[in-house]
């Protein structure tokens, strides 16, 4: 059997992406969890953010079809969430299936979510952070100032992400370590990342006059910060208590990803997405693939059609370790209210 190599052991990928996309999207077939050979999930908790509709809904929709017991939506809206539980307990009438309230852009929101985690489930075996944005409009978050983008897709993941740590662990299971599988994009490897030499980094998201806003930019870099802090997490955190890894579900047609396009970029992105685009059920099954195909060998790695690729270039390059530094610097002072430094030392 050939040695499994991780991601941040693979050399990047080449520099001309578009081979690589025309093969994703035309090429690859992702097989849907009913095609392949998983065991059951019955007795097994999940917990899946943003479950009201696109990916988020289909994936728990497929775990749901794979004999789930129990599964707890974290979603912003507790209306539309009611409104999708209904549809979703009509591919399974036994399972346990719990709206719970979740706003990423508020930190207080993301610290009651996980209290009530600990508190009320006796195990949590599969989590999926799939809630993020691709705002087409700059705008700054109420509750902490920053760009909506960094704040849902960066910090307010990362924060959820580290508080659930101790949590996983602590209701582990002799069926083995909990997985924790975070939505990222490839979008992030092909980002320009114009501001990543400015001091301090994460405040100058904040300020168009210094760096110039762009939704496709805002959005790919938001996931480049996921990635890069997500490798250094896994380095501190032992994969026979929670395995992190990280999932790309290629351009997927029919998520409310892009719910706020409108006029000749709406009538663009249909075209490309009609032409190019994964059905829903396709992408989904990329999750379901993280959590369910993959073992500690993937802990720490980014994981595309259904297989560990490579991460983002600047990963590799001296710049990209001291950017590394610096994020982790000043995350951890941005989240420092909610002791995550202390959380993470614990999980060694």
């Amino acid at each position: 059997m050939a040695k499994i190599v991780a991601s941040k052991d693979m050399p990047p990928f080449p520099e001309n992406f578009r081979p690589i996309f025309f093969n994703n999207q035309f090429r690859v077939k992702i097989p849907l969890p009913s095609e392949r050979k998983f065991p059951s999930l019955n007795g097994k908790i999940a917990i899946v953010t943003g479950a009201n509709s696109g990916l988020g809904f289909e994936s728990s929709k497929q775990l749901l079809g794979l004999g789930l017991s129990h599964l707890v939506m974290a979603v912003r809206s507790s209306e539309k969430g009611k409104d999708a539980a209904a549809k979703l307990r009509l591919t399974s009438s036994t399972a346990t299936i719990d709206v719970w309230p979740l706003d990423m852009e508020s930190y207080d929101s993301i610290q009651a979510f996980v209290r009530k985690c600990n508190a009320e489930l006796p195990r949590i075996d599969f989590t999926i952070l799939n809630a993020g944005i691709g705002p087409i409009a700059f705008r700054k978050s109420p509750s902490t100032g920053h760009e909506s983008a960094t704040q849902v897709n960066y910090l307010s993941t990362v924060l959820l992400a580290v508080l659930l740590l101790p949590v996983l662990k602590a209701k582990s299971t002799p069926d083995g370590p909990p997985r924790l599988t975070v939505v990222t994009s490839v979008l992030g490897h092909l980002a320009k990342f114009r501001n990543s030499d400015q001091r301090p980094l994460l405040s100058s998201f904040d300020d168009i006059k210094t760096t110039p806003w762009d939704p496709r930019e805002a959005y790919s870099v938001s996931k480049l910060l996921g990635q890069l802090f997500l490798i250094e997490l896994s380095e501190r955190v032992n994969p026979n208590d929670v395995v992190i890894n990280m999932v790309e579900p290629g351009a997927i047609k029919g998520t409310g990803l892009s719910r706020d396009v409108s006029g000749v970029m709406l009538i663009a992105l249909k075209l490309f997405h009609g032409i190019a685009g994964r059905p829903v059920e396709r992408g989904a099954a990329t999750f379901v693939d993280a959590l369910l195909g993959h073992g500690k060998e993937a802990h720490g790695c980014f994981l595309m059609n259904c297989e560990i690729a490579p991460l983002a270039t600047l990963y590799h390059s001296p710049d990209g370790k001291r950017l590394i530094k610096q994020l982790w610097e000043e995350t951890m002072k941005e989240l420092s209210f909610a002791h995550l430094e202390e959380i993470i030392s614990s999980m060694k």
